[in-house]
């Protein structure tokens, strides 16, 4: 609940997703993890809740992990649209 299934479409490496990989980051997943914290894609589908999101909407997102997968599950409200 409270989260939309982002297909990602652009996804960015910043240097703490560099340390969480060496696991040298303060806030470090257990491992194995996909990093990935920043993205832009397309709302592919939306959870019980979600009402200012639908799917087709272009969006940037920071899922926090799991930005360099091909859909990332998000929290909405770190969901934002991209204007047309």
């Amino acid at each position: 609940a409270g989260q939309a299934i982002v297909e990602v479409y652009a996804a960015s490496l910043n240097f703490p997703d560099t340390l969480q990989i060496q696991g040298k980051y303060q806030f470090q997943p257990p491992m194995p993890f996909i990093p990935g914290s920043e993205i832009s894609g397309v709302i592919k589908s939306v959870g019980e809740g979600v009402t200012d999101l639908s799917p087709g909407d272009r969006v940037m997102a920071t899922p926090g992990i799991g930005g360099l997968a091909q859909e990332v599950a998000v929290d909405a409200k770190a969901i934002r649209k991209i204007p047309e």
